[in-house]
């Protein structure tokens, strides 16, 4: 079974930081665009940052130098590191894998969804 375990979601008070992860498993992981995409309440669910087999790495331009994009392909795991974070981070976030190699920052290209962890900053 295709699995997505996101985790490391929390209370953390704004101008801090957190590190979410998430492990992949049940799919050949090298092979997938991997993103990371948030959902506040009311909302429209959004991307955040995705990751492309090759390597290239997109990010929201709204959070482009506060949140970082990792991937371990050795341990299928992808992580975000979120820096500075603020009020309007407060959501749950999700990971997602994607057939896709382009356009990657678009929900619709994502297959497989992992269950999303709540990240909720406290002012």
């Amino acid at each position: 079974d295709v699995q997505l375990q996101a985790s490391g979601g929390g209370l953390v008070q704004a101008g801090g930081s957190l590190r979410l992860s998430c492990l992949a498993s049940g799919f050949a992981f090298d092979d997938y665009s991997i993103g990371w995409f948030r959902q506040a309440p009311g909302k429209e669910r959004e991307g955040v940052s995705c990751s492309s087999p090759d390597g290239s790495t997109y990010y929201s331009d709204s959070l482009r130098g506060r949140f970082t994009f990792s991937r371990d392909n050795a341990k299928k795991t992808v992580y975000l590191q979120m820096n500075s974070v603020n009020s309007e981070d407060t959501a749950v976030y999700y990971c997602a894998a994607s057939g896709y190699y382009n356009d990657i920052y678009e929900v619709r290209k994502y297959d497989y969804w992992g269950q999303g962890t709540q990240v909720t900053v406290s002012s």
